[in-house]
């Protein structure tokens, strides 16, 4: 057998291998747009249960490869999952989210965080994906991902969801040198952390940065793209051929960036054309994305013409399809099986 026919498709398009088709996965793939996510969601009220309790992630990790045959299939679970690993504590409350009581606002605070063990404290992520490793095979590419240092930092700091990070930018303008310190703490703790999840049978990774949109482009170098570095370069001092892909939610202003961290992945939002994205970053750089997400409420038609425009803008070498978010709760399961079937139907010219 070659190396096409032994590699999944997602990883080689990944690696920047010349590949028949675009790969698909969709971020939020496996959630409540889904019935039978739902209905075990209602067996199992608790997010922690379900994302921690081996058999409960892997089956939901699994639902939409059984409906749809994604390309991707990525590991069920939180981006906040490895902090009480370093001893921030954390709840997910339904419908409200994340909670961090007490938040992490002193210097005595950061002092006690401790380094992160993985094999001791999470040693259910590495059954959900050996076990997702041997239930795909090598038709679809196992995902694993963890939340990038600004974005932790976000919510260790401001204690829940935020709509204006006030808590977070109040200490990175008052008082940066204990935010650096956080953030050290945390990159450091990340790259343990995804290097884990490589080890147990993650092909690709990808880091989410979802609140570094929010940051100035000034801010942004200093406040989370170095720390973004630290993570990236202690992966790929270890693990130098699993691919990265960084996402962050609101990127438009800060693209070019994105491209400096040192990923070989950067996955566009909707709200940048998918031609100015490949522009802006080189042609070199390998992209993810970008449909708009509320687009999977429309006709079949018009989600056949964005995926067919996304395809075409971002050409035939280096891009995974997605959308520019996650799926939205209330999709219509017809509609994203229309976008998989769609996008699996395509082929690039030879």
């Amino acid at each position: 057998m070659s190396e096409n026919n032994d590699t999944p498709l997602l990883l080689r398009a990944a690696r920047g291998e010349i590949v028949e088709r675009p790969p698909v996965w969709m971020m939020r793939q496996a959630g409540r747009y889904m019935k039978v996510y739902r209905e075990l969601r209602d067996r199992y009220p608790g997010f922690r249960e379900r994302s921690e309790n081996p058999d409960l992630a892997i089956e939901i990790s699994l639902q939409p490869w059984s409906a749809f045959a994604p390309d991707g299939v990525i590991l069920f679970s939180d981006i906040l999952t490895p902090l009480p690993g370093i001893g921030i504590p954390f709840d997910i409350i339904e419908s409200k989210g994340p909670i961090i009581d007490p938040p992490i606002r002193t210097q005595e605070q950061i002092d006690k965080l401790h380094p992160l063990d993985p094999a001791k404290d999470f040693s259910f992520i590495q059954t959900i994906l050996q076990t997702l490793r041997n239930e795909v095979g090598n038709r679809s590419t196992v995902l694993g991902f963890v939340g990038a240092p600004w974005t932790l930092a976000a919510y260790a700091i401001e204690g829940k969801s935020s709509k204006d990070y006030s808590q977070i930018k109040s200490m990175a303008f008052s008082r940066p040198e204990i935010l650096h310190q956080l953030l050290a703490k945390i990159a450091d703790a990340i790259a343990v952390y995804a290097r884990y999840q490589i080890d147990c049978g993650a092909q690709v990774v990808q880091l989410f940065d979802s609140w570094a949109g929010q940051l100035s482009p000034q801010d942004y170098d200093t406040f989370a793209l170095p720390y973004q570095q630290q993570v990236i370069k202690q992966v790929k001092q270890t693990h130098p051929d699993t691919p990265l892909i960084l996402y962050i939610s609101g990127s438009a202003g800060i693209l070019e960036r994105m491209g400096r961290s040192g990923v070989d992945i950067v996955s566009v939002d909707w709200t940048v054309d998918m031609a100015d994205a490949k522009a802006r970053l080189g042609q070199d750089c390998k992209v993810q994305g970008n449909l708009d997400p509320g687009v999977l409420f429309g006709s079949q038609s018009l989600i056949a013409s964005r995926i067919h425009d996304t395809v075409h803008k971002a050409g035939n070498r280096g891009h995974i399809l997605n959308l520019g978010h996650g799926v939205l709760v209330g999709t219509p399961e017809d509609n994203v099986r229309f976008f998989f079937e769609t996008s699996k139907a395509l082929s690039y010219p030879q």
